[in-house]
């Protein structure tokens, strides 16, 4: 008994020690089962990052129940690495590491297909999310705006919503609307690929800038077409730089000029 006392007690040593390579080992294990898991259950039509994406937010649910905190599973010690391997220097990191696996001839194509792209893919779920929003009795500019920014990519809606000064509640509502929309266009993109030609770099980019989210759009590629995730991925980057431009300026006056 003692023996497995202090066993444990030193795995959880290591653990908290050397929390960044436990969130990696973590992450990975994770990985591994969604994607045996959507091998043996869904024969390889549900991609493992839709199912590891899933799992993740309800490790970070229990987390939260168990802890009482604010940060998920990473208020637990021992995973303490998983809110840096999360935050926001390694996904920049991640995307610029994508962004060079492009070739520049190919994403010279797209050229104003991917601009018209960009532009319809980051207004038109502004729009679907403000409606959605006042459907579901919210009407004030700053609920409206953040929740619609959601819409665009989860990361620019707290980002709008921190920028105009909405409350906790209307940032993560805005949050589970980027993470849903992602987690469709991942789950849904290979079901659709062959129906739209999704089959070459010049489609992949325009694809990217109309669906807009990274993580939905570089998941959903890798399951029909892992060649074309860096040209979908690299449009897609561009969604939450503009909208984290355009969300709490263009889109906020907009949308307070329209409900006061």
């Amino acid at each position: 008994m003692e023996l497995g006392q202090h066993i444990w007690h030193g795995i959880e040593h290591v653990f908290v020690e050397q929390s960044l390579v436990a969130a990696f080992a973590l992450v990975g294990a994770l990985i591994l089962v969604s994607n045996l898991a959507a091998k043996r259950f869904t024969r390889g039509r549900v991609h493992g990052s839709a199912i590891a994406i899933v799992l993740g937010l309800v490790l970070a649910y229990l987390g939260g129940l168990y802890t009482g905190g604010k940060k998920g599973i990473a208020d637990i010690p021992a995973l303490a690495g998983i809110g840096l391997m999360g935050g926001a220097m390694l996904r920049d990191f991640a995307i610029v590491a994508t962004a060079f696996e492009v070739d520049v001839t190919e994403a010279r194509r797209a050229g104003l297909i991917g601009v018209l792209a960009l532009a319809l893919g980051t207004i038109i779920p502004f729009l679907v999310g403000t409606l959605t929003a006042v459907a579901f009795g919210y009407h004030d500019a700053v609920s409206i705006t953040t929740i619609g920014a959601g819409a665009i990519t989860y990361i620019v809606g707290p980002v709008t919503g921190a920028a105009i000064g909405a409350d906790s509640t209307v940032m993560a509502l805005s949050i589970a609307t980027g993470v849903t929309k992602a987690v469709m266009v991942m789950v849904g993109t290979p079901l659709v690929a062959k129906l739209i030609g999704l089959d070459n770099p010049r489609s992949a980019m325009a694809y990217g800038g109309l669906m807009g989210t990274v993580s939905g759009v570089a998941g959903g590629l890798a399951a029909t077409d892992p060649k074309l995730v860096p040209y979908g991925a690299l449009t897609a980057t561009f969604h939450t730089g503009i909208g984290c431009l355009v969300g709490p300026s263009i889109f906020y006056l907009t949308v307070r000029a329209l409900v006061g």
